[in-house]
């Protein structure tokens, strides 16, 4: 018998737990695994890179959960360096480019997963390509700007991007010794969050000497006579820099699947159906940050790229492709960072998701600490609640705080990933003793406000 060949674009999250699962169900005399990874690097943290640059972790081998080696081990052979530059769909077939022999050749496939990843956001403005300017997408580019810092001429930073990458790194940048100024082109940092709770990361981030700018576009960067980057301009100031970070964001990767004709979403993402495969296409599968998922609140596609939503999808896609099942129901959008010891965390719509979908709604927030007030280190943390109008169902959490603020909106994903009702929220037996919480749970606090809410509401 001979076997198939399944070809992995992408030798991260996705892909890689795609081909491990896959090969867990199927030895190499059933199925043969062609994996392509254009980097250096394969299954790593992404998400990690701004804690490697603050100096948290260590090394950058602690970010790699598998090596090369260890694939090539498992009887899967992963091309690292090289590049896939055409995916014939009709032909069954992928070219590569070897970066650096710079070989080109075709490979065929049986079946083929599309993990392509996102790519940082980096606008066509002049100097954006000037030496001293980073964005921290993989793990060359957390060593590129390592080395940029040890050569900066002076201590002045500018995070363009108030996102999460662009909190994380100006507290990485923070720690090095860097005064640092963030660009933000939004009413407040964070525009994951509403603008009320934006704020208190403004507040904060000002209290820890991080100069936040707010609805400031950038229209250049500046640079000197050897081609280093001098400063940022926006439309109104000049900011001094001798090191940029570019932390705008992501957005799919999917030029290869796009040329290929493969269907693409509102967002720019790849079109899956439950089973992670490519709508339209029997045998291709796609995951991780070059896709869109369901968001299970609002109803609609989106795009979101965390590693945790990438490895269940590659370990789904494993599944399918090894002859087992697996599906992937959707999101309800949790997301958590930090700003030195300020927890940020988010789950669901805010209020501009709620009124982009047509849903009516109350807010409620509150102020609590995150153990019992007596107790010492007993610290703040506000919570805000959406609630939909009349129903009562949950539709989103924010969480700004410090001592364990962020964790507690795992609490609000359950439920919203449940259906509950702010007011069914009310009764969830949780865990309680002087040193973790209140008797009142924070989240719970804000569930009977917005149970409140709900019903001024309804009597209007």
């Amino acid at each position: 018998m001979t076997a198939e060949r399944l070809v992995v674009i992408g030798g991260d999250a996705a892909g890689m737990s795609a081909a491990s699962q896959a090969r867990r169900l199927k030895g190499p005399e059933e199925l043969s695994i062609v994996a392509f990874e254009r980097g250096h690097f394969s299954s790593y943290s992404a998400c990690g890179i701004p804690y490697w640059v603050s100096g948290d972790v260590a090394e950058r081998g602690d970010l790699i959960a598998r090596s090369p080696e260890e694939h090539r081990a498992r009887d899967i052979d992963l091309r690292m360096r090289t590049e896939v530059t055409e995916i014939d769909v009709a032909g069954q077939r992928v070219r590569a480019l070897d970066r650096e022999s710079g070989e080109t050749y075709w490979t065929g496939f049986d079946k083929l997963v599309i993990a392509t990843g996102a790519r940082p956001v980096r606008p066509a403005l002049p100097g954006m390509d000037a030496a001293g300017v980073h964005g921290v997408q993989t793990l060359d580019d957390g060593q590129a700007l390592l080395n940029s810092l040890d050569r900066a001429p002076g201590r002045r930073a500018v995070v363009v991007g108030a996102g999460y990458i662009g909190v994380e790194m100006a507290e990485a940048l923070l720690k090095h010794g860097f005064q640092v100024t963030v660009l933000n082109r939004g009413e407040q940092p964070m525009a994951t969050l509403d603008p009320d709770m934006g704020r208190l990361v403004h507040d904060a981030m000002d209290g820890l000497g991080i100069t936040t700018v707010n609805r400031a576009e950038v229209t250049k960067i500046l640079t000197g006579a050897d081609g280093r980057v001098t400063a940022v301009a926006t439309a109104d100031a000049s900011h001094p820099a001798d090191v940029v970070v570019l932390g705008i964001g992501v957005e799919p990767e999917t030029t290869l699947a796009r040329a290929a004709g493969l269907p693409v979403g509102p967002h720019g993402g790849l079109l899956t159906d439950l089973s992670m495969r490519v709508v339209g296409h029997d045998n291709i599968w796609a995951g991780g940050d070059c896709v869109e998922v369901l968001d299970l609140v609002a109803g609609r596609t989106r795009h979101i790229a965390l590693g945790t939503h990438a490895n269940k999808h590659g370990q789904i896609i494993g599944a399918n492709v090894g002859g087992g099942y697996g599906t992937f129901p959707g999101v309800v959008g949790t997301a958590v960072s930090k700003v030195c010891d300020l927890e940020i965390a988010r789950t669901g719509l805010r209020e501009k998701d709620a009124h982009a979908v047509g849903l009516r709604f109350v807010t409620a927030t509150i102020e609590s600490t995150g153990r019992a007030g007596y107790y010492p280190g007993a610290q703040l943390m506000t919570v805000k609640m959406l609630a939909e109008y009349r129903t009562g169902r949950l539709l989103g959490v924010q969480i700004v705080g410090r001592d364990g603020a962020a964790k507690r909106v795992d609490i609000a994903a359950v439920a919203l990933t449940a259906g509950m009702t702010v007011e069914q929220m009310t009764a969830l037996d949780l865990g309680y003793a002087p040193p973790f919480s209140p008797v009142w749970d924070p989240v719970l606090v804000a569930a009977r406000k917005a149970v409140a809410a709900v019903r001024r509401a309804g009597t209007a």
